[in-house]
C-alpha cells in the first residue's frame, strides 16, 4: 500500500514539473523610453557676455594747476549736480583776479582821458585851430585806449574764470569713484589720471553683443533695426554671484558698425536699490522664441564626427537617423531645424548603449505584454496541478479499496 501511494506522489511531482516547464521564463527586446515627436512653441534663454557701465561715468579733471586745498567728498558718495568735490589753493588765482580788476580801471581811465582829448580836438578842428591830423591821432587814441579795456576785461574774465575752476563741482547726479588725490597734491589740466569719476547710477547701461548671424536673422524676423528694437523682449542680467537681477532692462540701441564679425547692443536697466555698479560684469540673458517646433531632450541624440543622431523606433527596432540642431540651446532640449517630422517616434533614454537594429519595446508596453503571455501559461499550471492533485486523490481511493 505504501508503495503504491510514493508511486502516486511520483506521477503528481511529475505532472507538476511538466506543468512548470510549460511556462518557460520570457525574455524579449528592451524597454526604453520613447516620444512622438510634436510642434510646439519654444523660448530659449541665451547668455551673452556684458559689462556694466553707468549712464553717465564722468572723468573729472582740473582746469587749472594747483596743490589741493580742500576734499569735501569721500569714495562712493552719492551727490548732486553742482555739488562741491574738490576745492584747489585760491590765492594766487584770488590775485591774478585782483590785478585784472586793476587793469581794467586804468583801462577805463585811458578811455575817459582819450575821449576827453578827441572831444576837445574835435571842437578846436571845428574851428579852424588844428588840424586834420591832430584829430585823426585823438581819435587813433581813443581807439586804442578802448582795445585796452576790452583787452583788460577779458583777462578780467578769464581770471574769475580760473578762480572759479579752484572749486571742482559735480557736472551730474551720480556717486564718486575713486578718490587717488588727496590734500596737498599737486594737480594740473594735463594730469594723466583723473581726480575722479562720477558716475551716474540711476540707469545702468549693460553692453553686449550679437554675432552678424544673429542680427541678420533679427532683422529678417522683424523687418527693420527700428522693428527690431521696438519688438524685441525684455532682457535680464545675470550677475556674478549667479543670481538675476530682480528688475528686467530693455534694449534700447544696436550699433550701426560691425566689427570682427559682432554688433554691439546696449540695454537699459534701473538701478534704483543701487545693486548694479560702474565696471561691473555680468550675462545679458536674452530669450530666443522659436513658434511651432521642433523641440526634442538632448539626451535624446548623440553625438558622432560632429553630427548629430537620433534613434527612430521603425517596425520595433532602433533607426539611427541625422538631424540639424539649433546651434542656440538651453543645455536641456535641443530645437532641431530638419531631419525629424512630426509623428516621428524616437527613443528618449539610454541612446549612448543602443546599436542599429536593436528591437525595442516603448516602456509601458513591455509589461503589459509580459503581463498578457503570462496568463495562459499560469492558467495551464493550474490546470497541471488540479490533475496532479486528481490522480492523487485516486491513487489514495484504490489503496484504500485494497486494504
Amino acid at each position: 500500500m505504501r508503495q503504491r501511494f510514493v508511486k502516486a506522489a511520483m506521477i503528481a511531482c511529475s505532472v507538476a514539473a511538466v506543468g512548470c516547464k510549460q511556462a518557460p521564463m520570457m525574455t524579449g527586446p528592451g524597454e526604453y523610453a520613447v516620444m512622438t515627436v510634436t510642434t510646439s512653441d519654444r523660448e530659449i534663454p541665451t547668455h551673452y557676455s556684458a559689462r556694466i557701465s553707468g549712464r553717465q561715468d564722468i572723468d573729472i579733471y582740473p582746469q587749472v594747476s594747483g596743490t589741493i586745498w580742500q576734499l569735501c567728498v569721500n569714495e562712493g558718495q552719492r551727490v548732486s549736480k553742482g555739488q562741491t568735490l574738490f576745492i584747489i589753493d585760491q590765492v594766487p588765482y584770488k590775485a591774478a583776479l585782483q590785478t585784472a580788476e586793476a587793469n581794467v580801471a586804468a583801462a577805463e581811465a585811458g578811455v575817459a582821458t582819450a575821449q576827453l582829448t578827441y572831444d576837445s580836438k574835435k571842437e578846436l578842428f571845428a574851428r579852424n585851430v588844428v588840424s586834420q591830423y591832430d584829430l585823426s591821432t585823438a581819435e587813433n587814441s581813443l581807439l586804442t585806449a578802448k582795445a585796452q579795456l576790452a583787452q583788460a576785461e577779458a583777462q578780467r574774465v578769464n581770471a574769475a574764470n580760473n578762480l572759479s575752476y579752484t572749486v571742482v563741482k559735480a557736472p551730474s547726479d551720480g556717486v564718486v569713484g575713486t578718490l587717488p588725490y588727496r590734500v596737498g597734491a599737486l594737480v594740473s589740466a594735463s594730469m594723466p589720471q583723473p581726480l575722479t569719476t562720477v558716475s551716474d547710477n540711476s540707469t545702468m547701461y549693460v553692453y553686449f553683443s550679437l554675432s552678424e548671424k544673429q542680427l541678420l536673422e533679427l532683422t529678417r524676423r522683424y523687418g527693420s533695426i527700428d522693428a527690431t528694437l521696438k519688438n524685441m523682449p525684455d532682457v535680464q542680467l545675470l550677475l556674478n554671484d549667479g543670481s538675476l537681477y530682480d528688475q528686467k532692462g530693455r534694449v534700447e540701441s544696436i550699433s550701426g558698425v560691425i566689427e570682427t564679425g559682432v554688433v554691439s547692443l546696449r540695454a537699459a536697466f534701473p538701478n534704483t536699490n543701487g545693486l548694479l555698479h560702474s565696471g561691473g560684469a555680468g550675462d545679458v540673458v536674452m530669450p530666443v522664441i522659436h513658434k511651432d517646433c521642433i523641440a526634442i531632450p538632448q539626451s535624446a541624440t548623440f553625438e558622432l564626427q560632429d553630427k548629430v543622431f537620433v534613434y527612430k523606433l521603425v517596425d520595433g527596432k532602433a533607426s539611427s537617423a541625422a538631424i540639424q540642431v539649433e546651434k542656440i540651446s538651453d543645455g536641456r532640449e535641443y530645437i532641431v531645424t530638419s531631419g525629424l517630422t512630426p509623428g516621428d517616434v524616437i527613443v528618449t533614454e539610454g541612446v549612448a548603449m543602443l546599436r542599429e537594429g536593436t528591437p525595442i519595446v516603448p516602456k509601458g508596453q513591455a509589461a503589459a505584454a509580459a503581463t498578457a503571455q503570462s496568463e495562459p501559461a499560469v492558467e495551464e499550471a493550474g490546470a497541471a496541478v488540479g490533475e496532479t492533485s486528481d490522480a492523487a486523490a485516486a491513487a489514495e481511493t484504490q489503496n484504500e479499496k485494497e486494504e
